[in-house]
Parts: structure tokens; C-alpha cells; sequence
């Protein structure tokens, strides 16, 4: 996890020991709901205890709360099952037409269209990449400094450069 020795680095020092292993999770995963506003270049987060459709529903919610109701919107979903409620459940569909919000799905294994992914790599590149936070909260805490960080420093160099290689679409 971290060297001992090497160019620049102590060959005394011993690496920092991890506090878990990454694969016991006793309490459990949380999910990040997050949108990206192409117009703003802004971020969005939202940090759940479940990914299912009723929290799907409630971020939508949230995003069309941004814009100006007559402002159509549209949503990029990726083919996770909770985003595929229009196939299975009509609540997110119906909620859609009447909110003129449309959802866009991206095709299976093409997760590289979705701009989106890009701001992911700079989330884990300047937030995650190196951690073992001791709890949900104080990841949570981390991502969510981060997205207000972003959208503040959107113009950051060291970010745009990040996103611009890590964009294939």
C-alpha cells in the first residue's frame, strides 16, 4: 500500500498499516447518486444507504428541481437496474412525461458516452485513491468536500487535464 524505500522515499519507514481489509464490509456499502450538468459544469451528489428506484426517483426529483420548470432536462442513465424503471415500473416513466424530464439510457458496455464517468475518475483520483476511511460518514464526508470543491474550481488545471484524458467520448 505504501513503499518503503525508493527515490525519494525513507527506506526506514515502514508502510502505514490498513485499518480493514477491502473486502469485509460489516456495515455495510452506500451509493452515490451524482449528475453532471454539462451546461454549469457542476456536480451533484447524493450519498444513499440503497440504490432502488424510489431513491432514483428522489434524485430525478431533486434535478429537476434546478431548472426552470418549462426547461426540458434530459437524464443519462447507465443500464444499472434501478435506472431501467421505465421497462419494469412506469412511476420514474410517468413521472418523466409530466415533468418533461426525458431519460436517456447509454447502450450496454458503452459506459465511455456517459460524461459523466469522467468526473468519477477525478472524484477517485482527488478524493478516494490512497483512503481507508474509518467510517460511512467520514467517506461520505470526503466525497461531498470534494463536489464542493470541484464546482468551485471547476477551471482547476490539474482537473480539467484529468477529465480531458480520462473523457473517450
Amino acid at each position: 500500500w505504501t513503499g518503503r524505500g525508493g527515490k525519494h522515499k525513507d527506506p526506514d519507514r515502514e508502510p502505514r498499516p490498513r485499518r480493514r481489509a477491502t473486502y469485509t464490509r460489516p456495515h455495510g456499502v452506500r451509493h452515490l447518486f451524482a449528475a453532471y450538468d454539462l451546461v454549469k459544469d457542476q456536480l451533484y451528489g447524493h450519498i444513499k444507504k440503497t440504490k432502488n428506484r424510489s431513491k432514483f426517483l428522489e434524485f430525478c426529483r431533486y434535478l429537476r428541481s434546478l431548472h426552470p420548470v418549462g426547461k426540458r432536462i434530459a437524464i443519462i442513465c447507465d443500464n444499472y437496474s434501478p435506472h431501467l424503471t421505465t421497462q419494469r415500473c412506469r412511476r420514474v416513466a410517468d413521472w418523466a412525461e409530466a415533468n418533461n424530464v426525458e431519460i436517456a439510457y447509454t447502450p450496454t458496455n458503452s459506459s465511455w458516452l456517459n460524461r459523466i464517468e469522467a468526473q468519477f475518475t477525478a472524484l477517485r483520483y482527488f478524493a478516494l485513491d490512497g483512503t481507508d476511511h474509518p467510517t460511512h460518514k467520514a467517506q461520505g464526508s470526503m466525497i461531498r468536500r470534494y463536489i464542493i470543491w470541484r464546482n468551485k474550481y471547476a477551471a482547476d488545471k490539474r482537473l480539467k487535464a484529468l477529465v480531458r484524458r480520462a473523457n473517450a467520448a
